[in-house]
């Protein structure tokens, strides 16, 4: 994720959502999805688009010698 709002500091929440792992089995499977929540409950859009990202590649490992 890549925080675009320009909102700065640190932010103590609530959010409240069904996971979609359980929307199906659960008897609560009305409540919200996730990006529904973050929409209603904190006023953020959630947008996909593609950018740059970091990446790690690991091209050869090998346990440490005992000592």
């Amino acid at each position: 994720m890549v925080d675009r709002t320009g909102i700065e500091g640190v932010f103590d929440f609530t959010l409240t959502w069904t996971p979609d792992t359980i929307a199906d089995r659960s008897p609560d499977a009305n409540g919200p999805s996730i990006f529904t929540a973050i929409q209603e409950q904190l006023g953020l859009k959630l947008v996909s688009a593609k950018g740059p990202v970091e990446i790690l590649i690991i091209d050869h490992v090998e346990r440490p010698s005992e000592n």
